[in-house]
């Protein structure tokens, strides 16, 4: 077949031809031009001449039946037209493959046999014809009245790689230069699967079979072609050589229409640079984002602490993929004498400056926490600080502390999630109590609350991204969250997966999650050995320090201590209580704590100015106990009771066995 005689529309083509029509009079020579010569009964149909298959008018209107016109020959007659016959008019443009009408019997020179076709089969027309009583249709001068020879020169001289394919085979009808350089000329005739190896690695070829059976276009993007056949030649701008790099293309196969037959027009855009652009950014994103999170993680705690009455246990994952992370953050602050905080907080919004927030907030909360202050004071100072941050940088907060003295949970809430316990019975607790409006808001008096935390109990805090979801209520979320609480069990890191999985909180999750879990474990066998109490009131006078010191020495010879840690625990608590005997008020209790790791005095009266550690001058009498405590003891600090009154206490580690 011919691919010349094809009807090539390519869709999305302006249906313009004056340039088209104007490009082909300029190829005819003006001298060679004959005078238009058409008899006045052309018009009328009793013209004598055959009609012909050339339609294709000048472009200034006169007939283009010039000598040089393509399918004419040299001396006016048409091609294959025998010599004497009539020259046929070159308005009539005809059906493809129309033969000549029978010549009229009064012209002297009709030839007895059918006229030739008028136009060689390859220079043929597939484009509008005129309409049987030779009237030109309306887009005589569109698209259509170009040739197949036409189109494909357009063709050929587009940057982007262009092949037209026909048939069920897809056999080669033509290659455009573009193409030949990036993947080397093609021979015309040959079948797609063998000739055109670099569509079966692509895998265009079941498209192709597709667009031809649907007469649909389809597109596939940025298909990568292997270094070698990109057409890249490896130098650069000045001249040196570079590694080839892969090519990118965005292939389109459409379909289009002949005659007899039918193919598909694969065009290919080099889509490269947009490939590795975007590559770019990608890479650059995700460098942000590793640069973020290491940012987060590095203001988060790198290791826990393990207070001696609890297993803690936290994670920390940020959401999704972007290079923006949260403010998420949590922490845990051993405050001495057995007590520990606890708190979990998240700053509103996204990036470096929520995280710089996040690490400005926890250091202050530590800051804070070594005051010893109840909760609520903490929330108070951490919300004017906030303010002072950051007055468009909201963040809600959970601090919260537990005392194994009494077995509860002191906490208060800056418009954070409930903190979740689970009692030794499976039954969750919500502490939804003392709960205030975010820090950094202001104008609010936070308060503080209590929830039961007993040996066997266990405690979750969170954050939003765990059980926040855009197509269902955040009640929805933390009731889900508390269904899944009530059967983990485990260890907290145990626990901490388990709820995650639960949750559905994978690496593709589009929020930060910080979770921290921790157990109120109940001590049994050799293990409750290593954790006592023991205590005294006092109710004040001359006896009140040999019964304290008496006290002491019996409770630490009990638990077997070595003699220098037995003496010097009698000494620090003689001196507390002196110093409570003499600054404070009744009532007034000494308390002695052993864990597996430190001893522990306490005493507590009802007076709550706290003591300072002060150089005393040689001619003092007093204001040396402190100081004698502060130097033999590990630790030591004082707070204010919540009833009033305040505790003064002292540690001394244990040795290591």
């Amino acid at each position: 077949m011919n691919f010349t005689r094809w009807s090539a529309r390519l869709p999305g083509t302006q249906r313009r031809t004056a340039a088209a029509q104007a490009a082909i009079k300029a190829r005819q020579p003006a001298s060679e031009a004959p005078e238009a010569t058409e008899p006045a009964d052309a018009r009328t149909g009793s013209s004598s001449t055959a009609d012909t298959q050339d339609g294709t008018d000048g472009a200034d209107g006169t007939d283009g039946d010039s000598p040089d016109a393509p399918g004419r020959a040299p001396d006016g007659a048409p091609d294959g037209t025998p010599e004497g016959a009539p020259v046929p008019n070159a308005r009539t443009g005809g059906t493809e493959g129309t033969k000549a009408a029978p010549a009229s019997p009064e012209s002297p020179s009709a030839s007895p046999e059918p006229a030739a076709p008028a136009v060689a089969p390859d220079a043929l027309h597939d484009g509008p014809h005129d309409a049987p009583d030779g009237t030109p249709p309306e887009d005589a001068h569109g698209l259509g009245a170009l040739s197949a020879r036409d189109l494909l020169g357009l063709l050929g001289q587009v940057p982007a790689l262009a092949a037209v394919v026909h048939g069920p085979d897809h056999r080669i009808a033509f290659v455009n230069e573009a193409y030949a350089s990036v993947f080397g000329p093609r021979p015309s005739g040959a079948a797609a699967r063998d000739a055109l190896p670099e569509l079966v690695e692509l895998g265009l070829l079941p498209l192709m079979d597709q667009v031809l059976r649907s007469g649909k276009p389809r597109t596939v993007k940025s298909r990568r072609v292997p270094r070698g056949h990109d057409g890249i030649d490896g130098k650069r701008g000045d001249g040196k050589k570079v590694a080839p790099r892969d090519g990118y293309y965005t292939f389109t196969c459409t379909p289009v229409t002949a005659a007899s037959d039918s193919g598909v027009l694969v065009f290919a855009a080099d889509v490269t640079d947009q490939v590795e652009a975007a590559e770019r950014l990608r890479t650059s994103e995700r460098r942000q984002r590793e640069a973020a999170v290491t940012l987060q993680r590095s203001l988060l705690p790198q290791e826990l602490e393990q207070p001696d009455d609890l297993r803690v246990a936290a994670t920390y994952q940020p959401g999704g993929t972007e290079a923006a992370v949260g403010g998420d953050w949590y922490d845990v602050i051993t405050l001495g004498a057995g007590r520990t905080a606890l708190v979990i907080g998240d700053v509103m919004g996204r990036g470096v400056r929520a995280a710089a927030v996040m690490g400005q907030l926890r250091t202050a909360v530590r800051a804070y926490a070594r005051l010893d202050l109840p909760p609520h004071e903490v929330l108070q100072l951490l919300d004017g600080l906030a303010a002072e941050i950051d007055a468009n940088q909201i963040a809600t907060c959970v601090y919260a502390v537990h005392d194994p003295n009494e077995g509860r949970l002191s906490y208060a809430s800056a418009g954070h999630l409930p903190i979740l316990v689970r009692d030794e019975e499976g039954t969750v607790h919500r502490a939804t109590d003392h709960t205030g409006p975010p820090l950094g808001t202001g104008g609010w008096l936070h308060t503080t609350g209590t929830i039961a935390l007993q040996p066997g109990s266990t405690a979750v805090l969170y954050t939003d991204g765990l059980v926040e979801r855009r197509e269902s209520d955040i009640e929805e979320g933390v009731a889900a969250l508390e269904h899944a609480f009530a059967g983990a069990t485990g260890s907290p890191e145990i626990i901490c997966d388990r709820l995650l999985r639960a949750l559905g909180i994978t690496a593709e999750h589009d929020d930060d999650v910080a979770l921290l879990v921790l157990q109120h474990p109940v001590r049994t066998g050799a293990d409750a050995e290593l954790f006592h109490n023991a205590a005294l009131d006092l109710l004040g006078g001359t006896e009140a320090a040999p019964r304290a010191r008496a006290f002491a020495s019996g409770v630490l010879a009990s638990w077997r201590f070595p003699t220098e840690l037995h003496d010097l625990g009698v000494l620090a608590a003689s001196e507390l209580v002196a110093n409570s005997l003499q600054h404070g008020t009744p009532p007034m209790r000494l308390r002695l704590r052993r864990t597996n790791r430190r001893l522990i005095v306490e005493v507590t009266d009802g007076d709550d100015h706290l003591p300072r550690r002060r150089r005393a001058e040689p001619v003092d009498e007093t204001g040396r106990g402190i100081s004698i405590v502060a130097t033999i003891a590990s630790a030591w600090g004082s707070r204010r009771t919540p009833g009033g009154g305040k505790a003064v206490w002292c540690e001394f580690a244990l040795p290591k066995r």
